[in-house]
């Protein structure tokens, strides 16, 4: 008599128990792989945005930071030009006001002093005629310094002579003469009217001024003071 292979009802329960717990245990596993892939895909993506995000951030900050900066910078550059130029504008007024009071001060010598006024109106023809060096000129002067500079014509005429060694005529223009408000001096006209040599004590005065002024400032304000202000 043969033995039966069948399986009986309890061996087959047992063997689907079995499979069961195979199939559920490798779920799990499977699960557990998937879960751990999930969230090492995760912390990538995750480290991957942050890094986006902080690159971004730094990116934006530095872009603010340097546009305050260039505000910053703007701002002390506009300060620093607005000081300068107040205290140019100041320096300029105190030189203007000085060159005044000394336009002032030339004003009267005419009235002050008519014997030295004579001198320096001769100082000045003596002046043109040695640069025109012509047999005849005219002068002009102002209406009120007529007497004066015909005096004043007649010694430059004998100085000349005696240094140059040749005569010179000079004529005073008693038709145009320096305008009323003239401080005094006057305009040596030569070359058959077509030389000026202007001796008046304006244009004196703006020649002295422009010699003067860089030792003016430098009494005033001190080498090279201007220089802060431009670097």
């Amino acid at each position: 008599m043969s033995q039966s292979h069948a399986l009986s009802d309890d061996q087959v329960a047992g063997e689907l128990r079995k499979m069961t717990a195979f199939i559920r245990q490798e779920a799990v596993e499977k699960a557990r792989e998937i879960q751990l892939k999930a969230d090492e895909e995760f912390a990538i993506e995750k480290s991957k945005l942050v890094r986006q995000e902080t690159a971004a951030i730094d990116t934006q900050y530095e872009k603010k930071f340097k546009q305050a900066a260039m505000s910053q910078q703007i701002t002390r550059s506009t300060l620093a030009n607005r000081t300068r130029l107040r205290v140019l504008s100041a320096r300029q007024e105190l030189l203007d006001e000085l060159f005044q009071q000394a336009r002032d001060q030339i004003s009267g010598i005419a009235a002050k002093d008519a014997e030295k006024y004579e001198t320096v109106l001769k100082s000045l023809i003596l002046e043109g005629l040695y640069a025109l060096n012509e047999e005849k000129v005219a002068v002009r002067s102002r209406k009120q310094d007529f007497e004066t500079i015909r005096k004043a014509i007649e010694a430059a005429e004998k100085e000349f002579h005696e240094t140059v060694g040749k005569e010179v005529t000079v004529e005073l223009d008693d038709e145009e003469h320096l305008p009323e408000g003239s401080a005094g001096g006057v305009v040596i006209v030569g070359g058959q009217g077509k030389i000026e040599i202007s001796n008046t004590f304006e244009e004196r005065l703006r020649l002295l001024e422009i010699d003067a002024l860089p030792a003016v400032r430098e009494t005033l304000f001190g080498k090279n003071t201007n220089r802060r202000f431009y670097d």
